[in-house]
């Protein structure tokens, strides 16, 4: 299972989608990025393998980073997600 999550201006946390292979993942973070790219906004509409039910719209100005990884068991082992992470320094 493949998971894109999405980091959206002012929210704490992002939103996930998932994807069963590859291919599809990648189709939906290029979507993602060609959204950003664009500068004009619009609505993306992002559906989920794994819950055939959820449904999310986001408006694509709003995005701030998106990111794609596979899960594993060391994902949820560790109850974070891979990836970037910004530590506080004061």
């Amino acid at each position: 299972m493949y998971i894109i999550d999405v980091a959206l201006k002012l929210s704490p946390m992002p939103v996930s989608v998932q994807r069963k292979s590859a291919e599809d993942a990648e189709a939906v973070y290029q979507q993602i990025l060609e959204a950003m790219r664009t500068g004009h906004p619009q609505i993306l509409e992002l559906t989920c393998d794994q819950v055939p039910d959820k449904k999310v719209s986001v408006l694509s100005s709003e995005i701030c980073t998106v990111q794609k990884y596979q899960k594993s068991s060391t994902t949820a082992a560790s109850g974070r997600a891979p990836g970037f992470a910004a530590a506080l320094v004061e």
